[in-house]
C-alpha cells in the first residue's frame, strides 16, 4: 500500500507518494535525489543519516517517511547558501581536516548544528564529545571533527 507524504525540504514543497513502509532516509535519497544523506547502519546507531526535522536533528533511518508528513526537513544539501557558499560549520569542517573518507562528515554537520543551534553555541570539547556520541566515524579519530565543531561553532557566532 502506498501513501502521499507532503513535506518541506531545504525550503521547498515536497511530495512523493512511497511505500508505508519506507524510511525518511530512503524518501530524501530515491524520491527526492538529495543523496548528501547517507545510509550507514539501518538502525540508528551511525548517525550517517542525521538531518533536521523542525529545527531538531534525528536520525533519518530510524523514522518513517509519513511520520514526516508536514514536516519541515532540512538536509547537508540545504545549509549551505545558494551560490555554493559553505555554511561556516562545513567550511570549519574543510578548514580543520574534520573528514576524511567523507561518509560521516554530512551527518557530523548536522549534529553539530544542532549542537550549536539548540544547545549550546559555544560547546567545550567535552560537551562537543558527547553530542558526537550518535555518529561513528572509522576514519579520523574524532581530534579534528571535534577541532572543527568548536571552530565552527567560534565561526556561527561572529
Amino acid at each position: 500500500m502506498t501513501v502521499k507524504v507532503s513535506l518541506t525540504v531545504n525550503g521547498k514543497p515536497a511530495t512523493a507518494e512511497v511505500e508505508e513502509r519506507t524510511l525518511l532516509v530512503n524518501l530524501i535519497r530515491e524520491n527526492l535525489r538529495l543523496t548528501g544523506t547517507h545510509v550507514g547502519c539501518d538502525t540508528a546507531q551511525c548517525g550517517a543519516c542525521t538531518v533536521h526535522m523542525n529545527g531538531r536533528a534525528i536520525k533519518s533511518c530510524n523514522i518513517l517517511a509519513m511520520q514526516a508528513e508536514g514536516a519541515n526537513i532540512t538536509t547537508i544539501e540545504g545549509i549551505a547558501k545558494p551560490d555554493g557558499t559553505l555554511h561556516p560549520m562545513q567550511e570549519a569542517f574543510r578548514q580543520n581536516h574534520g573528514l576524511q573518507c567523507g561518509y560521516c562528515t554530512p551527518g557530523m554537520v548536522m549534529s553539530a548544528l544542532d549542537l550549536v543551534t539548540n544547545v549550546n553555541p559555544n560547546p567545550e570539547e567535552q560537551e562537543i564529545r558527547e553530542q558526537l556520541d550518535g555518529n561513528l566515524c572509522r576514519c579520523t579519530g574524532y581530534h579534528n571533527i571535534v577541532k572543527a565543531i568548536a571552530a565552527g561553532a567560534k565561526a556561527m557566532r561572529t
